[in-house]
């Protein structure tokens, strides 16, 4: 099975492509879809559509994982990466994907076995059970391969 896994933004967006072989967690691509802070909101939506679409053609997942909707005290924000989310959910279903929904702290319990991990225990926890995890990934990259391993655990 193969997992095209997000961790959502409309600043950044984490992608992870990870995919179970022989038993193991391997990692085939990770990377950020950044988009500048001068586009509109619009601007910045579009952008990340039409590079989430090539990297669903290009991979073909069978699901795409991502993180539930974490509400913190900024509202702007808040409704920006729930707009990212519905149109990441809309394109993966018209890909034929089907999606998996992951909140943080299932992420976390999937990746660490603790639900209250900080980023350094999850970080430290993907580069352990996945192989080919680069040294130097953003933050945003490692919780999207943190969602493809909670979604490979998941898988039945």
């Amino acid at each position: 099975m193969k997992v095209l896994a997000v961790d959502p933004g409309y600043d950044r967006l984490g992608i992870a492509v990870i995919e179970k072989q022989n038993g193991s967690e391997i990692l085939l691509y990770s990377s950020c879809i950044e988009t500048p802070k001068e586009q509109t909101l619009a601007d910045r939506l579009h952008t990340i559509g039409v590079q989430f679409s090539k990297l669903l053609t290009k991979h073909k997942p069978d699901v795409v994982g991502i993180e539930t909707l974490f509400f913190n005290k900024n509202v702007k924000t808040a409704i920006g990466v729930a707009q990212a989310r519905g149109m990441i959910l809309y394109l993966a279903k018209e890909a034929g994907a089907d999606i998996m929904e992951f909140g943080p702290q299932e992420i976390k319990i999937a990746v660490t076995g603790y639900g209250k991990s900080d980023k350094n225990a999850v970080v430290d926890m993907v580069k352990r059970l996945v192989q080919n995890v680069p040294e130097n990934a953003l933050d945003d990259e490692y919780d999207a391969i943190a969602v493809g391993v909670t979604a490979l655990a998941h898988w039945r």
